[in-house]
């Protein structure tokens, strides 16, 4: 093998490299998130590719078959694709747990940016987000993030697509993600239904009660007060459940 012919090969290997790892950090949270501007994804995507590949078992690439190149090509986009936005999925239950406790804390109308995507969100899911997002790196859980693409050659080898298992691992990070959240707001159900009986009762026993003035400023306080109790709870939960995914790739 001349020169030339060894540059082709290692050029394309590290183009096969990106194209799995930079698909991830297109949806990767933290790294994915629209604040993050796309010079600086790609910079740091390429310098993560040229890091990482001599680590990574590509195996021989057949140069004369081009057919074959771009099928490896759009396999390598997709498994990256799906690294980026199962982990995307996982850490949406943040969000969904901020609906929730906004409806039931009477904050369901305080809008607020949404980090993770173009759509606005309520002030509570946007902080929630904010809070996770930050905790990733202040916990180095980016560090597992990078093991992790380094892994997904062993769990994935490269040109190798599983459609059906893809499929059913995405179903599965849904499930998993909504059985997050829903743990997540356990105790804001709980406090919503224990106000809203206390304040029926009330109403019922004080008919000239004004129940709607009383309730809102009590329901508002009530699950200000629980959200500094559980959130430091929950977002240790939904790092540890991010972080024990991101060591298997799998559920």
């Amino acid at each position: 093998m001349d020169l030339a012919q060894f540059m082709t090969v290692q050029i394309m290997g590290f183009a096969m490299v990106f194209a799995r790892i930079g698909s991830v950090m297109v949806f990767l949270p933290g790294f994915g998130d629209r604040q993050v501007p796309v010079r600086h994804r790609l910079f740091f995507a390429l310098v993560l590719c040229a890091a990482l590949l001599p680590a990574i078992p590509l195996g021989p690439l057949d140069l004369g078959a081009p057919s074959a190149l771009v099928a490896g090509f759009a396999i390598e986009v997709t498994i990256g694709m799906w690294i980026g936005i199962n982990a995307r999925i996982l850490m949406s239950a943040l969000q969904f747990a901020g609906y929730q406790i906004g409806y039931v804390s009477g904050l369901a109308n305080a809008f607020a940016p949404n980090t993770g995507a173009f759509e606005g969100a309520t002030m509570i899911a946007s902080a929630l987000l904010m809070a996770g997002t930050t905790l990733i790196f202040v916990t180095d859980l980016h560090h597992v993030m990078i093991g992790a693409l380094l892994m997904s050659y062993e769990v994935f080898p490269p040109g190798l697509l599983m459609p059906g298992d893809l499929a059913e691992q995405t179903v599965r990070a849904s499930a998993m993600s909504l059985y997050i959240g829903l743990a997540l707001t356990a105790p804001f159900f709980v406090l919503g239904i224990v106000l809203n009986i206390g304040l029926g009762l009330a109403n019922r026993m004080m008919p000239t009660l004004p129940v709607f003035f009383v309730a809102a400023p009590v329901l508002i306080a009530a699950g200000l007060f629980t959200m500094v109790v559980a959130v430091p709870s929950m977002l240790r939960m939904m790092i540890a459940e991010l972080a024990e995914w991101l060591g298997r790739l799998t559920f």
